[in-house]
C-alpha cells in the first residue's frame, strides 16, 4: 500500500492502534507483498530532500502472501516516484515542479526575453537604455553582454518580419509577443509574487532609462505582465512604482 501523501507531495504518516505482537506474527504468516520494478529515472526536485535528486519511475506488482510465499496477484501499483537519496516516494506529477538548476535557467530566459522584449520598441537607440538593460542582463547571469552584442541582437529581431501577435492578452504587441509568453507563462506558476513583480519591474527600469514610457513600451509591459498572471491594476500599480528610485 502506498503511503498517504500531503499537499505538497510528501508522505504523511497515518497514526494508528499500535500494533500488537500478535498481529505483527499474522503480518508475517499472511498479507499484501509489492513487487517494484524500475521503469526510468532521471533527475528532479525532491519535496523532502529539498533539493534535486536523482529518482527511479517505479511500477508495482500486488500479491497475496501466505507464509512469505506470493500466490494470488492482486493487481498493479504505481507509477511512484521514489527518490534515490532519501528514498520517499510521490505521486508522478512531482515531476512537474522544475530542478532548481532548470529553473535557474528559466529565470535567466525570462529576463533576456523581456529585456529584448522592452528594446524592441526602440529603445536600443539609446545609450542610457542600452547600458540599463546590458546590467540587468549581467545581474541575471549573462556576464559577456555588452551594449554592441545587445544593439546588434535587438537589430536582428527588427529585421526579423514574421513573428506572430499574441490577440488574447491585452493590446496586440508586434515582434515579441510570443516569446513572451513562452519564457514567462510556464515559469510564472513557479515564483512568488514578489518574484514576478520583480521581473516585470525589471523591464519597467529599462523602458524609464531614457524617458516616460512610450505606448509601445506600456503596451509590451501589460504583455509580460498578463505572461507573469499580474493583474491589470497591478501592473498599472508597478508602472507607477518603478518611477520611484529603489
Amino acid at each position: 500500500m502506498l503511503p498517504a501523501r500531503g499537499r505538497n507531495g510528501r508522505k504523511t504518516r497515518i497514526c494508528g492502534r499500535p500494533v500488537t505482537r500478535g498481529h505483527a506474527l499474522f503480518r508475517r504468516v499472511i498479507g499484501m507483498n509489492t513487487a517494484w520494478d524500475c521503469v526510468g529515472d532521471g533527475e528532479f526536485f525532491c519535496p523532502a530532500c529539498g533539493g534535486d535528486r536523482n529518482y527511479q519511475r517505479l511500477t508495482g506488482r500486488r500479491r497475496f502472501v501466505l507464509l512469505g510465499l506470493p500466490l494470488v496477484p492482486r493487481g498493479s501499483a504505481g507509477p511512484v516516484i521514489r527518490c534515490a537519496a532519501c528514498q520517499d516516494l510521490f505521486d508522478p506529477d512531482v515531476l512537474d515542479h522544475p530542478t532548481t538548476t532548470r529553473l535557474s535557467a528559466m529565470l535567466r530566459d525570462a529576463v533576456h526575453t523581456v529585456v529584448l522584449a522592452v528594446l524592441s520598441t526602440g529603445g536600443a537607440a539609446s545609450r542610457t537604455t542600452l547600458e540599463t538593460a546590458v546590467g540587468t542582463l549581467r545581474g541575471a547571469g549573462f556576464d559577456d553582454c555588452t551594449r554592441e552584442q545587445l544593439g546588434a541582437l535587438v537589430d536582428a529581431l527588427a529585421a526579423d518580419t514574421g513573428r506572430a501577435t499574441e490577440p488574447d492578452c491585452g493590446p496586440a504587441v508586434p515582434g515579441l509577443a510570443i516569446e513572451l509568453h513562452e519564457a514567462l507563462g510556464p515559469l510564472a506558476p513557479h515564483l512568488a509574487p514578489a518574484g514576478r513583480e520583480a521581473l516585470l519591474l525589471q523591464g519597467a527600469r529599462i523602458a524609464l532609462a531614457d524617458g516616460p514610457y512610450t505606448p509601445a513600451e506600456r503596451d509590451v509591459l501589460s504583455t509580460a505582465g498578463c505572461a507573469l498572471t499580474i493583474g491589470t491594476d497591478d501592473v498599472a500599480r508597478l508602472l507607477v512604482a518603478a518611477r520611484t528610485p529603489s
